[in-house]
């Protein structure tokens, strides 16, 4: 109830932000046409025209900007009342499901271009943990991009001791749709690649699983939707 009431709180100050600039707008466009005919006579009749075209111009955008402004600002007040401010959130998780035969140094994650989580292995703190959260939140709906680096070092065993101490960089990116009312899980998992008979230099690679379900905190929430995955 406490994140309900925030919530209304929030776009109840919207509300009011875009009415102001309602009134602004509205006071612009009748400033606008009030000028046109006090400066026409000073100038010649091709002149005038073109200023009075370009005020026109002017007007219209302007009451053009009024007209979505307005329109935003109904569907605002009709979204409050009809409580219907969901959101969508999303929980974003890194997992290591690389072999033996590589140890994870370092991984850097960001999402819409913003960093949410870096760090280089020390003493295993890193490479020997099997999930790490990397978010877990609030997120606008709509679309948005994970971007992803992780660095492997070869530990090389038996016929594969030649790629001890070799690094491996995995980049890659990620672009997935949050929905309204809705939690949206992607898991960024490391992993080998092929079979027994892949070269250990061209194992190292990178799956997304995603899955989808409705926000049980949500009101009139329903059962999980199936996962997805890539």
């Amino acid at each position: 109830m406490r994140i309900k009431l925030t919530k209304i709180l929030a776009v109840s100050a919207s509300l009011f932000v875009m009415g102001q600039t309602i009134n602004a707008q509205a006071q612009e466009a009748e400033k606008t046409e009030a000028e046109a005919p006090s400066q026409a006579p000073s100038q010649s009749d091709d002149d005038a025209a073109i200023r009075m075209r370009g005020l026109e111009e002017r007007v219209n955008s302007l009451k053009e900007k009024i007209f979505r402004s307005k329109a935003r600002l109904m569907l605002l007040r009709e979204t409050v009342l009809n409580g219907a401010l969901a959101g969508a959130k999303a929980k974003i998780v890194h997992r290591n499901e690389m072999g033996n035969g590589f140890v994870l140094e370092s991984v850097s994650y960001a999402l819409d271009g913003a960093p949410i989580f870096t760090k280089t292995d020390t003493d295993g703190d890193l490479n020997d943990v099997s999930e790490i959260e990397l978010f877990n939140g609030s997120i606008v709906p709509g679309n948005h991009n994970l971007s992803v680096n992780m660095v492997y070092r070869g530990s090389g065993y038996g016929v594969f001791s030649y790629v001890k101490g070799y690094s491996f960089k995995i980049r890659s990116s990620y672009a997935f749709t949050a929905e309204e009312g809705k939690v949206t899980g992607v898991k960024i998992v490391g992993y080998e690649k092929g079979g027994i008979t892949t070269d250990l230099k061209d194992r190292p690679a990178v799956r997304y699983d995603v899955e989808v379900k409705r926000d049980p905190n949500q009101a009139g929430a329903k059962a999980s939707s199936p996962a997805k995955s890539e």
